[in-house]
């Protein structure tokens, strides 16, 4: 199969205004004989359900949360990116555009990241127009701080709660629609199936999380918004509810998966504590604008450190090593994400950690109390520091904080055109859960940005060009294809409950999280991930054997929910390896120990791997095929990546 990314020809800056004159058009009275099923209510899943009611459509949404107001969504603290160039600093689309190509270490699309950056101007305007609380300058202004890989101001923020007033501005917009009658809202659904008719994405499964019930709902269209697979991991920064399963189940029925290994690991989060932890915290990126990262100079110290025999303040300047600084003078601390995460391991790798693992580094405000004062530092961080004291105990206005990176973000996902359409045709993905955007490496402030670009200002478009074509008429809901796919769901969840055997479901998930952390986290190389794809298909034999899944099909169960998660992570796991291993290359997140430069950065391959790799499902126990969608730029150079 060709991979048509169906990019629209002309110069870059007018392609996405002659594709929506190009688009079909559904008519108002038209628009009433559509239904579009929307699974996932996040900012991506919120704002396009919101959206495509406005315009008329008919829309079921669908979220496994008891309100959508729950979405991971509201966990992003940082900001949102917008080119509005507010603090005239020489910021632009173009210049927004560049960041994020480079950022993403040349592995996404031109033409997707310069759509992105120019409706990023449109998304503050919106979300100001809907009454999200973005801080403002003492004039009134709107305020902007800077984020990692970039040199000017454009992050929008609500102190630490950006993605949270975001979210409350698109489900006031969803809500409105709710109580319009256009939207029929089913809170507590987890999708289990994607029905495709005749090639066509036509409805989903789903399984009533509080009475088991599986029911068949049918539409004309079907978009996923459904967030990232971070938690394949165990340990990340995502919710303990985040999955891969809708969309692993689309990969199943046709839809291609892209650059899987494609992982985020934030450089700014809580270090682990033990094994007792399920989940990890994160700590904005907004804190690397006032916070300086550093070490000690030797071991020896950092060893006194760790036995607690010398504290923080009592170690000299001239023995702390601001390594980011030191490295990279342009950026220092705002370098992007993965370059921060790997000098990060490196000193703790050296034995200059600070905690009592030898995990950990310090971000230290000091310096900006001292400027600044406290007071300024509360105002715009204030909530970040309470929720560090609560989880640690100590008060970071007197003492450093303690970070280490984490597994936060997924650049990877379901393959998507220009349209935001996958292989499968009336099938749809948004937000995280595709790959389109980011390359192999995410900037910060652009996944809140990305969501509601797609949401609020592509999907409305995209989709009606899709449906223009299609009859008004539905497919009945007991069409074989329905009644094939819940029997297929109904079998598996019967299979889960007959396994009876000894371990939790935990058990299998806090050790594939451990495979996949240390042979294809923060650096992978040939023999690690050799041995993990026999590592992970030798604990999903276990799991299918052994797995101990309590209660009935018939009722509220945690575990079953968890159980059917853990075993489409298992088949991620390992799709996510073989992407790993195939990809003979350095890229942003995509760090393998063979491909580095002398200085220890990412060392691509443009010459045989500039080209998103999209993995199709072939059937279960074989082998996904590889698709390649070469990737052409024409607005930027290819070079080394530098942030010194």
């Amino acid at each position: 199969m060709k991979l048509d990314s169906k990019i629209p020809s002309g110069p870059l800056a007018e392609k996405w205004t002659r594709h929506k004159f190009n688009v079909k058009l559904v008519n108002p009275a038209n628009k009433r004989k559509y239904e579009i099923i929307v699974v996932g209510t996040g900012l991506a899943g919120a704002s396009a359900a919101a959206s495509l009611a406005e315009l008329g459509y008919n829309v079921k949404a669908f979220c496994f949360q008891d309100s959508p107001r729950r979405a991971h969504s509201i966990a992003a603290q940082g900001g949102i990116n917008a080119a509005k160039n507010y603090q005239n600093d020489g910021d632009s689309v173009f210049r927004l555009f560049y960041d994020t190509i480079k950022g993403g270490d040349y592995r996404s699309r031109e033409g997707n990241v310069y759509r992105l950056a120019e409706v990023s101007v449109n998304i503050i305007d919106q979300c100001v127009a809907q009454g999200v609380p973005f801080a403002r300058e003492y004039g009134g202004l709107l305020a902007n701080r800077s984020f990692g890989g970039a040199q000017v101001s454009r992050t929008f923020y609500a102190r630490g709660q950006t993605g949270q007033q975001l979210l409350l501005g698109a489900y006031s917009a969803l809500s409105r629609q709710v109580a319009n009658g256009k939207v029929k809202l089913f809170p507590r659904t987890e999708m289990m199936d994607v029905v495709v008719v005749d090639g066509k994405a036509r409805g989903i499964v789903t399984r009533n999380l509080i009475t088991g019930a599986i029911e068949s709902h049918s539409a004309h269209a079907v978009l996923l918004c459904t967030g990232g697979y971070g938690n394949v991991f165990f340990l990340s920064t995502n919710a303990m509810g985040s999955n891969v399963t809708a969309a692993w189940r689309a990969h199943k029925k046709g839809a291609f998966f892209s650059n899987p290994c494609y992982t985020q690991i934030h450089p700014t989060c809580i270090p682990v504590s033990g094994d007792h932890q399920s989940k990890l915290t994160l700590m904005s990126e907004s804190l690397r604008n006032d916070g300086r990262v550093w070490v000690p100079k030797t071991k020896e110290m950092a060893e006194k450190l760790r036995k607690k025999e010398i504290a923080p303040k009592d170690i000299k300047e001239e023995d702390r090593d601001y390594y980011l600084e030191t490295k990279y003078p342009s950026f220092g601390n705002l370098v992007p994400r993965d370059v921060a995460s790997r000098n990060a391991k490196y000193v703790c790798d050296e034995g200059r950690g600070v905690n009592e693992t030898g995990e950990a580094v310090f971000l230290d405000f000091r310096d900006a109390i001292k400027r600044d004062g406290e007071d300024a530092v509360k105002g715009k961080y204030g909530n970040l520091f309470d929720m560090y004291e609560k989880i640690t105990g100590e008060n970071p206005y007197q003492t450093p904080m303690m970070i280490y990176p984490a597994v936060h973000y997924t650049m990877g996902g379901l393959w998507v055109d220009y349209n935001l359409m996958t292989t499968v045709p009336g099938l749809y993905a948004l937000g995280e859960a595709n790959f389109s955007d980011h390359g192999a490496n995410r900037l910060g402030a652009s996944a809140l940005m990305q969501g509601l670009a797609d949401g609020y200002f592509v999907a409305p478009y995209t989709v009606g060009d899709y449906l223009a074509s299609l009859p008004y008429e539905k497919i009945p809901e007991d069409h074989a294809e329905f009644k094939k796919s819940e029997e297929e769901v109904k079998a598996r969840v019967q299979k889960l409950l007959s396994v009876n055997g000894t371990k939790t479901v935990d058990h299998f998930h806090k050790k594939l999280g451990k495979i996949m952390w240390n042979h294809c986290g923060m650096a992978r190389n040939a023999a690690g991930l050799t041995k993990a794809k026999e590592m992970i298909q030798s604990l999903k034999e276990e799991f299918w054997s052994n797995v101990k899944v309590l209660g009935t099909g018939e009722e509220l169960n945690l575990s079953l929910e968890k159980a059917h998660r853990v075993a489409d992570f298992l088949e991620l796991g390992e799709l996510m390896v073989d992407d790993a291993l195939h990809r003979n290359e350095s890229c942003g997140g995509h760090f393998r120990d063979e491909y580095q430069t002398p200085e220890g950065e990412a060392l691509r391959d443009d010459e045989n791997f500039a080209y998103v790799a999209a993995w199709e499902y072939k059937g279960e126990g074989k082998e996904e095929a590889l698709h390649k969608e070469d990737l052409v730029f024409e607005n930027v150079k290819l070079t080394q990546r530098s942030y010194k």
